[in-house]
């Protein structure tokens, strides 16, 4: 054997018990355990918010419901039914009242409150009216005195007028009874001013008469020039004080 040969051998054996105890080593070590996955997370609970806007209105006024939830399938308000997760709606209470809502979902249930106050309704304001008149004004206001010539009792045609708006009114009120004073300017003797008064009272009476209006109504006076309606010295002064002048009865 040569030389070569003998070291070849050599190495050969070392080599062949290095990878015998490498083989050994390799069947005795134990398999690494894994550890299991953890358990899965439970899904969350639900949350749930419910307001009101306002919370107190009168009797007939309405409120805003405004709620939002998460994690929530099945959403419900008592009094409203099924809603979306979150959203709003407008409600009008008869009466004062709490709303709830449940939010269901895998994790649970969660529910939120909102209170609505209902108010007895403010009353509307009275309204102003004007105060009626009174039978005696309204009677001051629509009989217009009659107004004669001088020294004369005859009703004149432009003072018919007056004597069928005074008819007229006085159909409409059946229930007032009156005066007619007859007046006079102040010349002529007063025993001769009593009498003309006297006849204007009476004309003006008839010729209301007439009109229909019932006779037993009616009360005539003279004051002849006794009690002038204008004191001055003039035709246009004296013409005012001759008239048949109406005055109410209480």
């Amino acid at each position: 054997m040569n030389k070569a040969m003998k070291q070849a051998r050599r190495l050969v054996v070392p080599i062949a018990v290095f990878a015998a105890v490498l083989m050994l080593g390799a069947c005795g070590k134990k398999p690494v355990k894994t550890a299991p996955p953890p358990p899965p997370s439970p899904p969350a609970g639900p949350s749930a918010s419910l307001s009101a806007n306002p919370n107190s209105v009168a009797k007939g006024e309405a409120a805003t419901l405004t709620w939002e939830t998460t994690n929530a399938t099945d959403v419900q308000i008592d009094g409203i039914g099924p809603v979306n997760p979150t959203g709003s709606r407008q409600v009008t209470p008869a009466d004062s009242i709490t709303y709830r809502l449940i939010a269901k979902g895998a994790g649970g249930t969660q529910e939120a409150t909102a209170r609505v106050t209902v108010t007895a309704a403010t009353p509307p304001p009275p309204v102003q009216t004007a105060p009626s008149a009174t039978e005696e004004q309204m009677f001051n206001q629509s009989i217009k005195d009659i107004s004669f010539g001088y020294d004369s009792y005859a009703i004149s045609s432009d003072q018919q007028g007056n004597i069928q708006a005074s008819a007229q009114f006085l159909a409409q009120h059946p229930g007032i009874h009156f005066s007619v004073e007859g007046h006079c300017d102040e010349r002529g003797s007063t025993e001769y001013n009593l009498a003309l008064g006297d006849n204007r009272a009476n004309s003006v009476k008839n010729a209301l008469v007439q009109a229909g209006v019932a006779a037993d109504r009616i009360r005539t006076i003279s004051y002849g020039k006794e009690k002038p309606f204008c004191s001055e010295h003039t035709e246009d002064c004296w013409q005012q004080n001759r008239r048949g002048h109406f005055v109410y009865q209480k």
